[in-house]
């Protein structure tokens, strides 16, 4: 058996995920949680990883194929030259495996260790304090004997 990408109608990921279920395909929809800014309130939610697609494991020669199609929910097979395109067990088993390294780590809480990995105070360990906006953060750091507020980029905070 062997992976393919389908195109689901707009806004119709889920339901094209439990009709191709309901039929006894296995799918796979990967979504990961994403923190968004509205308002000024930060709230999160679950989003599609790919969106738009979603991933079916069948056989070159199953008759499930017919009904792809008109499946609802589900817009057409992706493909190259009128052939479904085949996507490797090993590239599924990598976006699995990353989900839930991301869902380990969780999110960065105030008052944890945190280490600077980027700009002028790069490798300084830090305490996390809060979100300062969509892109920039505000870590503790020690500095003169004292501790300092400072604004860093959400991408130069690594987890401890």
């Amino acid at each position: 058996m062997t992976w393919y990408a389908l195109q689901h109608k707009p806004a119709q990921g889920d339901r094209a995920l439990d009709n191709l279920q309901n039929q006894g395909i296995t799918c796979f929809y990967p979504k990961i949680t994403v923190e968004k800014i509205k308002a000024g309130k930060r709230s999160k939610k679950l989003e599609a990883l790919f969106p738009g697609y979603l991933f079916v494991h069948l056989e070159q020669t199953d008759p499930m194929w017919a009904k792809l199609r008109s499946t609802r929910g589900v817009l057409r097979v992706v493909g190259f030259a009128g052939k479904p395109a085949a996507i490797g067990d090993e590239v599924i088993q990598h976006i699995e495996d990353s989900l839930h390294a991301v869902a380990d780590v969780g999110g960065i809480k105030p008052g944890q260790p945190v280490e600077l990995s980027d700009g002028p105070f790069q490798g300084i360990d830090a305490i996390f304090k809060a979100y300062d906006g969509e892109e920039r953060a505000i870590v503790l750091i020690q500095f003169m004997q004292k501790q300092q507020a400072i604004s860093v980029s959400v991408g130069a905070i690594r987890g401890k």
